[in-house]
């Protein structure tokens, strides 16, 4: 399966709660790591998409754009949206858009990662500016993290 029919599978699936066929896209030992949950592996994607996105949210949108496939690699440029099922936020819309990048293996995805602005969707929610910054703190930890940042990090000038 090509990568565009891939990603629309699966964005498909999630948005209609079909937990086994998200995971499904994914290798055996495929990564979702979602900007909200952490990192799900193999199977637990399908847990992640029935217990946490389907209690949290309803009435999801998720519309691929340009999606591009190169060697091993996926990208997909999206929105997303839903309406809240938080307690304090019911029936507030989130919406927010994002890139996708899939690392692929065998015709499916063995890790799927996004760079979104889920940041927006807090704040049309309703979320309070602190809840936000924290948010905002998480994601900085998390790419200051990854390998691909240290070259970054030691070309700082700041002196400690």
């Amino acid at each position: 399966m090509n990568f565009e029919s891939l990603i629309k599978k699966m964005t498909r699936a999630a948005v209609q709660g079909n937990g086994a066929m998200v995971a499904d896209c994914f290798t055996a030992d495929g990564v979702y790591h979602d900007v909200f949950y952490g990192n799900f592996t193999g199977q637990d994607i399908a847990r992640m998409i029935e217990d946490y996105f389907h209690r949290d949210g309803e009435n999801f949108r998720w519309d691929i754009f340009e999606p591009v496939e190169q060697r091993n690699m996926g990208y997909a440029r999206y929105v997303f949206s839903y309406d809240s099922r938080l307690p304090d936020f019911q029936e507030q819309r989130a919406i927010f858009e994002g890139v996708a990048i899939c690392q692929l293996r065998d015709g499916r995805i063995s890790d799927y990662r996004e760079v979104a602005t889920a940041t927006t969707g807090l704040a049309l929610m309703g979320f309070s500016s602190n809840k936000i910054s924290k948010f905002i703190a998480r994601e900085a930890d998390a790419l200051v993290k990854r390998p691909e940042s240290a070259s970054h990090l030691a070309a700082s000038t700041k002196r400690s």
